[in-house]
């Protein structure tokens, strides 16, 4: 075996091998801080982006007299085309490297975000935002992969919660911002300013990311790519897994899609702007996220399942109330559900694949962001015809389905303790 696939390195006529030391990068050393900032603002960027028209929706549909299904495809289309992508990008970056695709990525994204504002209908809307979603996927396919290739392994959890909490401040920040802007000046330059914003982060990345030194480029394989996610799709706990992420995905894309159309109608009458701050919730799904492993540890996967679905449930149920505090509270049970439901089964992804983890994870991320798309669709549609009721009753058919699918799990799991018993 050679010296570059041990790790070792070898001198010459020397009669014993010394170990290389470890030139990845871990905190405290040259590069870590400028490569934990840079992910960083990749996520905020990409998020921002992704979710920028979430909570301008009933200013667009005013603005471009439509209704609220036909707006929330502005939503729909970015997460379906990041969704569509992921898997393919996954792939480009192991040909062409992780800083590479990210940053084709973010340039194209921000790009299409200062076209956005002078969209002059709905339909180019529409298109913009797939392109973008699209586009973004190269992100989260690439981000990863290049951690794990760069970050020394007892360092890697922080630098990638790093990266994920500049997905979460991203997400909550653009929808924020945009809510705040769009009160004073109108929607058009809500998106403007989070294109702007999204260029700064963009930028700044690519200043600040340290060029990947443990990159080894490989062919593209369209076959054994296939092969890989053709024997992912044959297990049956990974499609349950798949199906338990979109689901809980459906709940959170419809009720966030709606909820400015709820919270502007009557009884409420709520300004954009403090719409646009009932986002600073998803801070309740951080702290429901990092205490699912918790969670698993006491209940077991399927049990904290249950409990995520039966949280979601129990939220559902109180934003039915036309009281603003119950609808608040709501919420934060949707929330902290929806995030620990998430946690549960992304992580359970990575455990249960025993190869091609990192198309694995795609997968599940492809099938998060069609339940996005789903939930974002339907829920205005059902909102549409039934106001919040509908909204609801699709969330609660989807946690059904999360507690249907968790059962046949332990069914299935409970047979094959027979199986092997006897």
């Amino acid at each position: 075996m050679s010296p570059a696939s041990t790790g070792a390195s070898t001198v010459v006529g020397a009669a014993t091998s010394v170990p290389a030391a470890d030139s990845r990068l871990a905190p405290g050393g040259p590069g870590y801080r400028r490569m934990s900032f840079a992910l960083f603002l990749a996520g905020v960027a990409t998020f921002a982006l992704l979710y920028s028209t979430q909570a301008l929706l009933p200013l667009i549909s005013d603005g471009y007299g439509v209704s609220a299904s036909d707006a929330s495809w502005t939503v729909a289309a970015a997460t379906g085309g990041l969704a569509l992508f992921v898997i393919p990008m996954s792939a480009l970056s192991e040909r062409f490297g992780r800083r590479t695709v990210m940053t084709a990525s973010l340039a194209v994204a921000v790009t299409v975000g200062l076209l956005v504002p002078f969209a002059p209908s709905l339909g180019v809307l529409i298109v913009l935002r797939g392109v973008q979603g699209a586009a973004l996927a190269g992100v989260p396919a690439s981000a990863q992969a290049y951690l794990a290739e760069e970050v020394r392994p007892r360092a890697l959890v922080t630098a990638i919660g790093l990266f994920v909490a500049g997905n979460s401040v991203g997400g909550m920040s653009g929808r924020v911002i945009t809510g705040w802007v769009a009160q004073e000046w109108g929607w058009r330059v809500a998106l403007g300013a989070i294109g702007v914003i999204a260029v700064g982060c963009a930028v700044a990345f690519r200043l600040l990311l340290p060029a990947p030194r443990h990159f080894k480029a490989g062919s593209l394989h369209p076959r054994r790519l296939l092969g890989t996610v053709s024997d992912h799709l044959a297990d049956p706990l990974l499609r349950r897994l798949y199906a338990i992420g979109a689901l809980f995905m459906t709940v959170f894309g419809g009720v966030y899609t709606v909820i400015g159309y709820r919270l502007t109608q009557e009884p409420f009458s709520l300004p954009q702007g403090v719409v646009g701050s009932i986002f600073l919730i998803y801070l309740v799904g951080t702290v429901s996220a990092s205490t699912a492993g918790r969670l698993v540890g006491r209940l077991g996967r399927r049990g904290a399942l249950y409990l995520a679905g039966g949280t979601t449930a129990t939220g559902l149920l109180l934003s039915l109330a036309d009281s603003l505090p119950l609808v608040l509270l709501g919420l934060v049970l949707i929330t902290a559900g929806f995030f620990a439901g998430h946690a549960v089964a992304s992580s359970a992804v990575s455990k249960t694949a025993s190869h091609g983890r990192a198309q694995a994870s795609a997968l599940y991320q492809s099938a998060y962001y069609i339940g996005s798309s789903a939930g974002s669709t339907v829920g205005a549609l059902a909102f549409h015809a039934s106001g919040w009721a509908g909204t609801v009753g699709v969330g609660l058919l989807a946690i059904l389905g999360v507690v249907t699918i968790t059962v046949l799990g332990s069914v299935a799991a409970h047979r094959q303790i027979l199986a092997n018993a006897h």
